[in-house]
Order: structure tokens, then C-alpha cells, then sequence
């Protein structure tokens, strides 16, 4: 019995560390606070998370979260994701979804940009983010 409950414990461990953490301002390095302020000067009401190692500040909408973006601890910037309508994603994704996802629907939609400038689609899909290029390829689950 005491095997069953610690593998439950250490499996709920494991899986908290691969879900994005929410934290409070104070955590987040001077230089990523700088980095947004720098480069968007307006946005407000931000939350944050660590993703990955990295930092994600969320604004806008009704949500909190029409606008993302993903800063190294350095205060790199790394991708910016823009909420859109599941309707606005390229038909290739809805496509791929119905096949790959018989019968569940798109929760979250977003547009990536990277560092680059790449552009890449983000759709949501049973707590999954699968993405996508510009013409709806699929590219992987992230």
C-alpha cells in the first residue's frame, strides 16, 4: 500500500513540474520585467508563469490571456501568442484535428510569432498544444 501511495505522490510531482506554474511578480528577474516593459509598453494587468525554465507574461482580454509572451531568464525574447478564434486557424489544422482527434473540438486557438519572425499556429486539443505552420501543416505537440 505504502508503494501505491508514493508512486501516486511522485507521479503527481513529476506531472506538476511539466505544468506551467503560476507565479507572483516578485519572482520574475528584473531583466524579464524590463524585457516586456521594453518592448510592450502596454500591457497591463500581467500575470505570470514559469514555462519551461522560461517566463510567461499573460494580458488582456476577459480571459487575462489574449496576449502571451515567453522571455529566457535573461530577458530574451522567445515567442509572442496572440489569441484568435479556432475559426481563424488555417483549415489545414481543423482538418488534421478532425482526423487525429475524432469528435473533440479546439479549445484555445493562438497565433506564435517567434524570435525570428516565424510565424507558426497553435491550437489546443485535450490539454495538448499541437502546432503548426503558416499553411496548417502539422509540425508537433509542444
Amino acid at each position: 500500500m505504502k508503494k501505491i501511495i508514493l508512486s501516486s505522490l511522485m507521479m503527481l510531482t513529476v506531472t506538476g513540474m511539466a505544468i506551467a506554474q503560476k507565479l507572483k511578480s516578485t519572482a520574475v528577474p528584473a531583466a524579464v520585467k524590463t524585457a516586456l516593459s521594453t518592448k510592450y509598453p502596454d500591457a497591463t494587468k500581467v500575470t505570470w508563469e514559469n514555462e519551461k525554465g522560461n517566463f510567461e507574461a499573460n494580458w488582456g482580454g476577459k480571459s487575462g490571456e489574449d496576449m502571451s509572451v515567453e522571455f529566457s531568464p535573461a530577458g530574451t525574447f522567445i515567442e509572442q501568442v496572440v489569441a484568435i478564434s479556432p475559426s481563424e486557424l488555417p483549415a489545414g489544422v481543423a482538418a488534421y484535428v478532425k482526423q487525429h482527434y475524432k469528435g473533440v473540438k479546439i479549445t484555445e486557438a493562438g497565433k506564435v510569432t517567434d524570435a525570428k519572425g516565424t510565424t507558426m499556429y497553435e491550437a489546443e486539443v485535450h490539454g495538448k498544444d499541437l502546432l503548426f505552420d503558416e499553411k496548417g501543416n502539422f509540425l508537433k505537440i509542444d
